[in-house]
């Protein structure tokens, strides 16, 4: 082949290839996930390396920086590929902030943590947030409140659970106790006994529906194909709470709910009691002001509640959603418009999203 030819063919062969449009955005969430080189300078880089942007024909794709190396390319000095990149830096810093918050009897000062790390507190504060999508006294709230479950799943006094997971004062728990447990303590220690739960399952186009209410509003709103397992689920979830079968008031409320799933647009004005981690809290948040017959990406949502970079952690928290449709995860999509990761089924998620078009 000519040289001409074979120059055409290299830089064709670069341009179609996926991984060449992150290198011309210096697109810093490929790192790691592959490398390049450069034939005329001999060395490689990470996706998002500012350096000059390099000719199509003269680059070449690795998987990984040991390969480029074989390959007879050495570390670009500006980007250093072959050191930890500062994400990666970053997620290691906050890892180890997040043991040390975890091992300490009481929680750690923002100035404490951020001088184990060596930035200043608004440097620390900042980037803790960026990879966790929580600030470090959620992050810590939210570890107390897992401890004092734990204990109180032993079978503890509800005084020593309190105690031993680091509150110095048991008022400071109750005060957030029943946004942090969904209850009282007590009451979860027992399962959730003496909580009623009120449920009932119907029909709809999407199939089997069940939905249930505490005293502080509709808690669940499940799709399934078999009512038995969704029952199961709910008893699950509490299973020593009071599940009461719906009667014929609490039937209205299904219909009021089966009514949304047929007719998106209608919306649905009921107390919600929504339960999760202050992160969880965010994401839902954040889903329920995405309008009927719009979608986002999963990226979308992290900036939208000011965590960019908690990619992962808002697909986790669309993933733990118990109440379809009133908070609507479904309107959640991939990057590229496809339809992934609903909990209750990627056809029902469809079927939701072309009726709300069609509204």
């Amino acid at each position: 082949m000519k040289t001409p030819d074979k120059h055409a063919a290299l830089a064709a062969a670069t341009l179609t290839d996926p991984r060449w449009a992150a290198i011309r955005m210096r697109d810093a969430r490929a790192d790691g996930s592959f490398f390049y080189s450069v034939r005329t300078t001999g060395v490689y880089c990470r996706p998002s390396c500012g350096a000059r942007p390099a000719r199509p024909e003269n680059v070449a794709f690795h998987d990984s920086a040991a390969a480029a190396e074989r390959a007879g390319f050495r570390p670009c000095k500006r980007c250093k590929p072959d050191q930890l990149s500062l994400s990666e830096q970053h997620a290691a810093m906050v890892t180890e902030a997040c043991r040390l918050i975890e091992r300490a009897d009481t929680p750690p000062t923002l100035e404490q943590l951020a001088g184990s790390t060596g930035l200043s507190p608004f440097h620390f504060h900042r980037v803790f947030k960026a990879v966790t999508g929580v600030t470090p006294k959620q992050y810590a709230t939210a570890h107390r409140a897992g401890r004092v479950r734990s204990e109180l799943d032993r079978g503890g006094s509800v005084t020593e659970a309190i105690f031993d997971a680091g509150y110095n004062a048991s008022s400071r728990f109750y005060e957030t106790s029943n946004r942090l447990l969904g209850m009282t303590p007590s009451s979860y220690r027992a399962g959730g006994a003496d909580h009623d739960i009120r449920f009932a399952i119907g029909e709809c186009s999407l199939g089997a529906i069940l939905v249930a209410q505490s005293g502080r509003g509709v808690c669940a709103i499940l799709f399934g194909d078999d009512p038995d397992a969704l029952a199961r689920d709910l008893q699950d979830r509490f299973p020593r709470a009071n599940l009461i079968g719906g009667d014929h008031a609490f039937e209205q409320l299904v219909a009021q709910v089966v009514g949304l799933v047929e007719a998106p647009a209608l919306g649905l004005d009921l107390p919600l009691d929504v339960r999760g981690t202050a992160f969880q809290q965010r994401v839902w948040q954040a889903l329920r002001e995405i309008p009927a017959g719009v979608t986002v990406s999963y990226s979308d949502v992290a900036r939208r509640i000011g965590s960019p970079k908690a990619v992962r952690a808002v697909a986790g928290a669309c993933a733990a959603n118990m109440l379809a449709v009133a908070i609507p995860c479904h309107r959640v999509v991939r990057n590229d418009g496809g339809l992934s990761g609903y909990r209750w089924g990627v056809e029902r998620k469809r079927a939701l999203l072309a009726r709300e078009v069609q509204a």
